[in-house]
């Protein structure tokens, strides 16, 4: 990379960060939980977020953006629970950043201060999103079963700035021979003390302790402001 490519890329990011201040800022005058979700594609997030956003909702007023390349799709299956959704089309970007969700949020008019929490659905990527802090409060990152075990070895920039890692499609472990010793091993290796929850959204497993854990954020007032801003690093 030259030179002036690494100075352009650095003041992208400072500006990125400056911008994510401003709504962790902003999050946390609303008194709101928000929560971003980063995976490859394929791993099942969007099923994922559907049914936590369905579990959620008959007690907590919950929305979510959702960042994709092109189409509704996700938007229109995430709305199926009941939930405001707003789509973000990237078009041939390969992450969210912040001036997007910040975009995204003044265009929707949607008001912080009536919700409870807010989900951010990234685009499925593990390698671009590691670099943008969208000034959550926590960040997710999900890795299926049938991805194998050595996924936090080879995206370890992903796991490092995430808070919690997610194992999901966990009723296809057995059919894929998913080893989880390693897996948490793996997981542990790159980001010590990381919480791990294996989940299933087709068939339920694991949700019942991973729902409680975010009622847990949401009942503490687990907002922007009580967290430190996420260590973003990494590249493209």
């Amino acid at each position: 990379m030259t030179p002036r490519l690494v100075e352009v890329r650095r003041d992208i990011l400072k500006q990125n960060d400056l911008l994510a201040r401003a709504l962790r800022d902003r999050f946390a005058t609303s008194g709101i939980f928000v929560a971003s979700l980063v995976s490859s594609p394929g791993s099942g997030k969007t099923m994922l977020l559907e049914r936590t956003l369905t579990m959620l909702t008959p007690r907590y007023r919950v929305a979510a953006l959702v960042g994709d390349l092109a189409t509704d799709n996700d938007a229109a299956r995430l709305g199926r629970s009941g939930a405001p959704v707003r789509q973000i089309v990237t078009g041939t970007v390969c992450h969210l950043d912040a001036a997007m969700v910040e975009q995204a949020l003044t265009s929707w008019g949607i008001d912080l201060r009536a919700l409870d929490a807010l989900f951010i659905e990234n685009v499925g990527n593990l390698v671009c999103p590691a670099a943008y802090d969208l000034g959550e409060s926590l960040r997710f990152v999900a890795m299926s079963v049938t991805e194998g075990e050595d996924k936090p070895l080879k995206y370890p920039t992903i796991f490092n700035t995430a808070d919690v890692a997610l194992i999901t499609k966990s009723d296809l472990a057995a059919a894929a021979e998913f080893d989880w010793d390693a897996a948490n091993r793996n997981i542990q290796a790159v980001r010590p003390g990381m919480q791990v929850f294996p989940v299933s959204a087709k068939t339920g497993e694991g949700m019942d302790r991973f729902f409680q854990f975010l009622q847990t954020q949401l009942c503490s007032g687990a907002s922007a402001s009580r967290l430190p801003p996420l260590a973003r690093g990494g590249g493209h």
